[in-house]
């Protein structure tokens, strides 16, 4: 008897049946097409060695898709200058990949390299100093000293001091020692090693910041010697969380400090990321080896000092940095967030009078350089919200700084002289493209500029005046080989285009404050030629927060689902930043209906204007978006042929108990009194209140086939919210389908999964929206 070999069962995913695997197939090919375009992470110029021009390096990310992870790379430039205003890149032939774990930092005179590899937990981590054509320097930190060095855009500072033999740097605190069992009980002592007939336990429970911070130790400040790698702890900040570290100006035969910011870590630790609303302060602190004259004598005496707060006056100071003569401490604050406690709120900017002679007092004067703007009149400046500065954000003036910012639905670049606190746009004032700072070459500028429709160019900018950085000769458009995509996305954006569109407030209430009268904003993605007087299903998004916003900037994941046949409406809803203070702080309080109605309100609006079909309304949003898609599907049931949501907010009385910011729970349910109402131990009451705002107060009337999108390991709205909500709906026999992503959290951003996660989003709509 012949042996019969059975052929493999053929598998569909689940879920789909033979046509929409076919969509599946055919849609994936699409999305590696949009996932594969790199992006510019940050750039950094230098003087070249030629005097006709300067060196840049762009530092570059590309997902892996195989690898499940982000591919970095840097590419470099050769700026050259061929006359007044017009300049030509040299790119170099290929880019360098950067390994992951990798983090790398020019010194100020852009001769040295640092470069620091964050290898596996606990294990050493790696000094690179490099010269320009090799490795110079080369120290292994052992994890006995400190743990990973921070590169999380937060707490992360690394920085050179002014002759460049010493880097600052946040690093986790060594890992404290634990009990140690074996066979007989205990063992007394402590030790590192592990023997066999041994193990050790856990300890004590260390709260940590919460939403990508599970298992990070403390962030602490150390100081490494370039040249013998030796490597000191600043002492002092064990009540502190410290980050963004900076060198003081340097001034011979005086002690230099470090300036850095301060979080109190001896009381309830909340969720820190994308969370202003944590107090901080500036600090100033010695820095762990000797003054000037000791180090040329030889003697190792260590002074030490405790911290000199700088800041008493003030609830919040971040991104501290002298200016380019030593005399001013700029730093940005979120105070507004810390006193409302809304998670992120108008920032200002403010100036500390330095005394390079001097040492650090606890009582300088802090000067307003640009306050919290209120209410914007038409068209002027809205406020500041920038989430970072450049290391080196000044024009050759000493007195103006360069940055980005947010102005309604588009991301600027601005100048503020810090003196007379003028602010003045400098990218161009009629363009509703979004631009984003990256480097200053000189008093030129070095932009990214997209829009939804448009993919990233690079921008070369040339300031013109009398040291006034108002005015700019022209942008320059760069050619570049970053951006270059397959003809396919070429050609399929090259038929999209994008507006933005003002959103008059309906359902006015009298007790609104003149900013929330204001119309607010969506962009509005479509084809250019319309067919006839159809129109072509719409998307409505809703970004989370709810203070965050959605830029007029190319999005791959936004852009991949407008290519597949979609409109696209970008709902930026009172309470989203860019638009004035007072427009901000009109939504804490009314979450679940202010924002809703806004939602509604746009949606009429673009269907009036003959934009959208009613009978083909889909809609999407993530977190605090995602507490918007479920209250709409609830509260306007006949309103979306589908919707998708990513970690939505579904139960703000389970979400109270379970996430690491139950203070955002109290601050947008109840407003300007969540600040005192709140508590660890919430009462009936409030979870009555809770539960009356949150979209499963809804769920009876809810018959919108739904697409789930959760990440396991999500602490800012923990899995258990999301799955409460789709069980209930399937309970009642509405068309659910779930996705869970094991190892994501919030943002649900790891290549793999971001990839899925659009790709069913369309699948999803393509099925119920066609």
């Amino acid at each position: 008897m012949e042996n019969a070999e059975a052929s493999p069962l053929k598998r569909s995913p689940q879920a789909l049946d033979e046509t929409s695997e076919e969509e599946y197939s055919s849609l994936s090919t699409l999305l590696q097409h949009f996932a594969s375009i790199p992006t510019v992470d940050k750039a950094w110029t230098f003087k070249s060695t030629s005097e006709k021009g300067s060196q840049c390096m762009f530092s570059i990310s590309q997902p892996n898709l195989l690898a499940n992870q982000n591919r970095r790379y840097i590419l470099s430039s050769h700026i050259l200058k061929e006359s007044a205003n017009g300049v030509i890149f040299e790119w170099a032939a290929f880019p360098i990949e950067m390994p992951s774990g990798s983090i790398m930092v020019p010194s100020p005179s852009g001769s040295k390299l640092l470069v620091v590899r964050n290898l596996e937990k606990d294990s050493r981590t790696t000094f690179e100093i490099w010269g320009p054509s090799r490795v110079e320097k080369e120290f292994h930190v052992s994890s006995s000293v400190h743990g990973s060095v921070y590169s999380d855009g937060w707490f992360e500072g690394i920085s050179w001091n002014d002759d460049e033999t010493f880097v600052a740097y946040v690093a986790e605190e060594p890992a404290p020692s634990k009990p140690m069992f074996t066979n007989s009980g205990y063992k007394k002592g402590t030790s590192s090693d592990m023997k066999c007939g041994s193990w050790k336990g856990q300890g004590d429970w260390e709260e940590d910041w919460g939403e990508t911070y599970p298992g990070k130790r403390e962030p602490a400040i150390f100081v490494i010697n370039i040249n013998s790698g030796e490597v000191h702890p600043v002492e002092g900040t064990n009540k502190l969380s410290v980050g963004q570290v900076v060198w003081t100006p340097a001034s011979r035969g005086l002690q230099q400090h470090l300036v850095f910011v301060g979080w109190p870590s001896d009381t309830r630790k909340l969720g820190i990321r994308y969370c202003y609303n944590r107090p901080c302060a500036l600090y100033a602190v010695r820095a762990p080896f000797p003054k000037s004259e000791d180090r040329e004598s030889g003697t190792n005496a260590i002074e030490e000092a405790s911290p000199v707060k700088l800041t008493q006056r003030i609830s919040s100071a971040l991104f501290p940095r002298f200016s380019p003569d030593g005399k001013a401490l700029m730093f940005l604050s979120a105070k507004s967030s810390v006193d409302t406690w809304a998670h992120s709120a108008t920032q200002s900017l403010h100036r500390i009078d330095w005394s390079i002679d001097g040492k650090p007092t606890a009582d300088a004067d802090i000067v307003d350089v640009v306050p919290v703007v209120l209410c914007p009149e038409d068209g002027c400046f809205p406020g500041l919200y920038s989430v970072r500065l450049l290391s080196k954000p000044w024009h050759s003036d000493g007195y103006t700084m360069i940055l980005s910012s947010v102005w309604g639905s588009t991301e600027v670049i601005l100048s503020v002289n810090m003196l007379s606190g003028k602010v003045s746009r400098i990218s161009p004032g009629n363009s509703s493209f979004s631009w984003s700072l990256l480097a200053l070459d000189g008093d030129n500028i070095i932009a990214v500029c997209s829009s939804p429709s448009d993919l990233p160019e690079i921008k070369y900018g040339s300031i013109v005046g009398n040291s006034s950085a108002e005015a700019l000769a022209s942008w320059q458009d760069i050619s570049s080989p970053i951006y270059r995509c397959s003809e396919k996305v070429t050609s399929l954006l090259s038929s999209r285009q994008s507006s933005i569109i003002k959103i008059p407030v309906r359902d006015i209430s009298e007790n609104l404050t003149a900013g929330a009268y204001k119309p607010y904003e969506s962009i509005f993605v479509s084809f250019k030629c319309k067919s006839q007087d159809l129109c072509d299903p719409l998307i409505v998004v809703l970004h989370g927060g709810p203070h965050f916003i959605s830029l007029s900037s190319f999005s791959k994941s936004l852009a991949f689902l407008s290519s597949i046949g979609y409109n696209l409406l970008i709902v930026n809803y009172r309470g989203s930043l860019g638009f004035g203070e007072e427009a901000l702080q009109s939504l804490p309080g009314k979450i679940g209906s202010q924002d809703v109605n806004d939602v509604l309100a746009a949606i009429d609006h673009v269907i009036d204007m003959g934009l959208a079909d009613p009978s083909k309304i889909t809609v999407l949003g993530g977190s605090h978006g995602g507490f918007l898609t479920t209250h709409l599907i609830g509260q306007a049931p006949d309103k979306f042929a589908a919707a998708a949501t990513r970690n939505p907010v579904c139960s703000l009385p389970l979400m109270v108990g379970t996430a690491d910011i139950p203070d955002w729970c109290y601050a947008e349910t109840f407003g300007h009194l969540g600040k005192s109402m709140y508590t660890e131990a919430p009462s009936s009451e409030h979870l009555a209140v809770f539960h009356s705002k949150s979209p499963i107060a809804h769920i009876s009337k809810v018959k919108t086939p739904i697409l789930f999108l959760l990440g396991a390991k999500d602490l800012r709205v923990p899995i258990c919210t999301g799955l409460q909500y789709a069980r209930a709906l399937k309970e009642k026999g509405t068309e659910v389908k779930v996705l869970v992503f094991p190892e994501d959290n919030h943002a649900i951003d790891r290549p793999q999964s971001d990839f899925e996660s659009f790709l069913n989003i369309g699948v999803w709509f393509k099925k119920h929206c066609k």
